[in-house]
């Protein structure tokens, strides 16, 4: 066969320059845990104008999946774990959320909802067996009640796993294999999703490894190959991700299911909250997991990439810091839906930030100059204001961990004033605090102010506007973009 236009557009593919628009995509978690969310319609947008073609929600949040309809963005949506023991007691409970939250939005909103999450990772061992009898019905009512609706073709549910549900005995990959306290649970629930054309799907934190472990070679974390690699017989590993996701793979096949697809459910790497957590690290491990994807990189045991959901999109300043303080630090971008640190995207895209966002007026809160530092009630105040917003960017290694006393303190301050919106008493904290219009960040700590997000754009542009008006705008602009067409 002659190398013809056909053969020159598939080689195009092949190296990764189509990957995006229709082959594998980007994918990333929209997780919603803030105390000032971005409304959803920009949310999609930023979405949007960033090439992330797939979102995974971690409930059904009804004004997120309205914003996603007719979007062109697959959505997987989460059922939360608290939700597992009455899903997996009924059927009707479970026919009830499918129509609720996939077929409702479906039908009448154009929403394209590939995959239920069953649950988020209900077999972490921390959890002990508290989500071990629930899961697997819940599952199961699920995929019936997807069958009623007539929609179980498209829409396939899966459970998103922490990696701890295997292990290897060797610590090689090869030696992969479900742990065994839920071994003959995680066999049944593979055979009903292999049954039902469903995709298992897998959390990996290479992050977690890192920060763990105070000897875990820090190169083997990223992508860019590992000084001591780990060889497994023909397979020569240089980073954990690969080792992770083959150990799965392993566990897979020695279980008789060797072609069973797998999603990336979760993935990334977060930006503060901890010492490796920060802009360099970030950037360095997603822009190496970005790169994997645009190539059609696979792993030594499985050739083929993955579907992988980046974690995450924008920062939750209100998400449970239980595992660690970078648990609300997560973001590409940060609450308001800024650029943290710049990616390139395929076909020459960098990141973009959010467009329409406003924001609260333009003041701080701070120490008052005649309070002292030293004030006994100064560390009740901070106690009593960390409770309502968010501190994490003041610990050990983080982005704010080296202010002195004062600036500590008023840090804490204005994160409680803009937490309360800046609101009349907000910042008082029995006089030691005043408001400034003089911006207070330094030394790359950065004194925030809120998303108004009483005028934030609902829907950043024309489709906000009545029906009859719409068009009207939409008649203007077609007449301007044809005359500045075809002018001389």
């Amino acid at each position: 066969m002659g190398f013809n236009e056909t053969n020159k557009g598939l080689l195009f593919c092949i190296i990764g320059a189509c990957l995006v628009a229709g082959g594998l995509g980007l994918g990333v978690n929209w997780g919603t845990r803030a105390t000032h969310p971005l409304p959803p319609e920009i949310v999609v947008k930023l979405l949007k104008d960033n090439g992330f073609n797939k979102v995974k929600l971690f409930e059904a949040d009804h004004a997120a999946l309205k914003a996603l309809g007719n979007s062109g963005i697959e959505v997987m949506v989460g059922i939360p774990n608290d939700m597992l023991a009455p899903l997996a007691a009924s059927v009707q409970a479970a026919v009830n959320w499918v129509n609720q939250n996939v077929s409702n939005f479906v039908s009448r909103s154009g929403v394209d909802i590939r995959y239920v999450a069953v649950g988020n990772e209900p077999f972490l061992k921390d959890y002990g067996d508290k989500f071990t009898h629930t899961t697997f019905p819940a599952l199961q009512n699920i995929q019936a009640a997807l069958i009623k609706a007539g929609i179980a073709r498209k829409v396939k549910a899966t459970i998103p796993l922490n990696a701890d549900v295997y292990q290897s005995d060797t610590d090689l990959p090869s030696g992969g294999n479900f742990r065994a306290d839920i071994h003959d649970l995680m066999i049944s629930i593979v055979k009903f999703l292999n049954n039902n054309a469903a995709p298992i799907a897998v959390n990996i934190y290479p992050f977690l490894s890192l920060n763990s472990d105070p000897n875990f070679p820090v190169d083997f974390a990223f992508f860019e190959g590992a000084s001591k690699p780990i060889v497994d017989g023909s397979l020569t590993y240089t980073n954990v991700f690969d080792a992770n996701y083959d150990t799965l793979i392993s566990a897979l096949e020695k279980n008789g299911f060797p072609n069973m697809p797998v999603i990336i459910g979760e993935v990334g790497w977060p930006t503060d909250g901890a010492l490796n957590a920060n802009l360099v690290n970030a950037k360095k491990f997603n822009q190496g997991l970005i790169s994997r994807i645009l190539q059609g990189k696979g792993t030594p045991k499985r050739r083929t990439p993955p579907e992988v959901y980046i974690f995450s999109l924008i920062d939750e300043d209100a998400k449970s810091v239980d595992p660690g303080n970078f648990e609300r630090h997560w973001g590409m971008f940060y609450y308001d839906g800024g650029v943290k640190y710049q990616l390139k995207m395929g076909r020459g895209k960098t990141l973009v930030p959010a467009k329409g966002v406003k924001y609260l007026a333009k003041k701080w809160c701070v120490m008052a100059p005649q309070a002292s530092s030293a004030n006994p009630n100064v560390q009740e105040s901070i106690s009593y204001a960390c409770q309502f917003a968010d501190c994490t960017s003041l610990g050990y290694g983080s982005s704010c961990g080296k202010l002195d006393a004062r600036s500590n303190a008023s840090y804490v301050f204005n994160m409680y004033y803009q937490t309360k919106n800046q609101s009349a008493g907000a910042c008082n904290f029995n006089n030691m605090a005043t408001t400034t219009t003089t911006d207070p960040s330094q030394n790359g700590c950065k004194f925030e102010i809120m998303i108004d997000t009483s005028k934030t754009l609902k829907n950043g542009g024309p489709s906000s506007l009545p029906i009859n008006l719409q068009k009207v705008v939409g008649l203007i602009l077609f007449v301007v973009v044809f005359t500045i067409s075809f002018a001389p």
